[in-house]
């Protein structure tokens, strides 16, 4: 049997509020009126089976919050001290995985609004609380437990491979890279920065698969004037057989490493001259700094015998 607890002076000791494994975690309601308190008790206690416990003040509801597990934050707008919409930001901020319930009255639709737009999951008029705070609670339940089953799923892949085939439109590579840095970041491929510096080491190669490889633009024609060189890859984008050629992509991501395969239709590059030694003459080319990037970038660089493919690696 479910019991429904007032807490309504001080926090309790802590092992009395931690659920028994396997149970659900209870429901906190913060309202600084006792019938308030008792009410919505009731109400979501008869509508969901689960605990419920009730404190006056925002401060005891950080306390409770900083003991236990709780499902859903339940609470009134206005109160003394420490206000609804303060407790909401401070929710969001150290706790964002639960969510917060609005208990709003008569005149208090300006602050439910901020407090919506600081972080609550949706709110209820007092007034309609027997009718509308159950089916409200049960909605936020069903798309925090699909969340979670989605978390769950991910956090469970072992490998992910993803094929992609892409026209020669420089406008599809940067959706493209941001699509293969969320997959690094799935399996924890990388920091935030490493995952940036990773994309400018695909975009350098995707864009030389694109314009060398597949409309062979020499990077020459950049040198004096970058317009004649981008001139050049519209009008082939248009033509035989550059227009038929493709850009294929190959992610191949677990939790050890990535890899990523790049292969344009081009006829390939002499793969001898990417062995050279570095100069430091290349840094002052337009395009020449490319594939110091790549390799600064990434744990390992092949290339196919042809020179029309690269594979970048990143392990973790």
């Amino acid at each position: 049997m479910h019991v429904a607890s007032d807490h309504s002076s001080t926090a309790s000791d802590s092992s009395k509020l931690n659920s028994p494994e396997g149970e659900e975690s209870p429901i906190l309601v913060v309202d600084d009126s006792e019938v308030s308190r008792l009410l919505a008790r009731q109400i979501i206690t008869r509508g969901t089976g689960r605990d419920v416990i009730a404190v006056e003040s925002s401060r005891l509801a950080l306390d409770i919050l900083s003991e236990t597990a709780i499902a859903a934050v339940v609470t009134d707008l206005q109160m003394p001290g420490m206000d609804g919409l303060e407790l909401v930001e401070n929710i969001r901020i150290r706790y964002p995985g639960i969510p917060v319930i609005l208990m709003t009255a008569y005149g208090s639709e300006i602050v439910a609004m901020n407090a919506l737009k600081a972080g609550a999951a949706n709110y209820v008029p007092k007034k309609c609380l027997a009718k509308n705070l159950v089916r409200i609670l049960n909605q936020v339940f069903a798309v925090v437990d699909e969340g979670t089953k989605r978390r769950k799923l991910i956090a469970s892949q072992t490998e992910r491979v993803s094929r992609f085939e892409v026209e020669n439109d420089p406008l599809l590579l940067a959706p493209l890279i941001i699509r293969l840095q969320d997959e690094l970041a799935a399996f924890g491929i990388g920091d935030e920065t490493a995952r940036m510096r990773i994309g400018v080491a695909l975009q350098e190669s995707l864009a030389n698969a694109l314009f060398h490889g597949n409309l062979e633009c020499s990077s020459d024609l950049r040198q004096e004037d970058e317009r004649v060189f981008y001139r050049l890859a519209d009008q082939r984008r248009m033509l035989e057989p550059f227009c038929s050629r493709r850009i294929r992509v190959e992610s191949d991501v677990n939790r050890d490493r990535a890899e990523i395969t790049i292969r344009d239709d081009g006829p390939g590059f002499d793969i001898t001259s990417m062995d050279k030694p570095f100069d430091p003459e290349d840094l002052l080319k337009i395009g020449g700094r490319g594939m110091l990037l790549i390799r600064t970038f990434t744990d390992e660089v092949r290339h196919n015998a042809a020179g029309n493919q690269i594979t970048l690696i990143k392990r973790r």
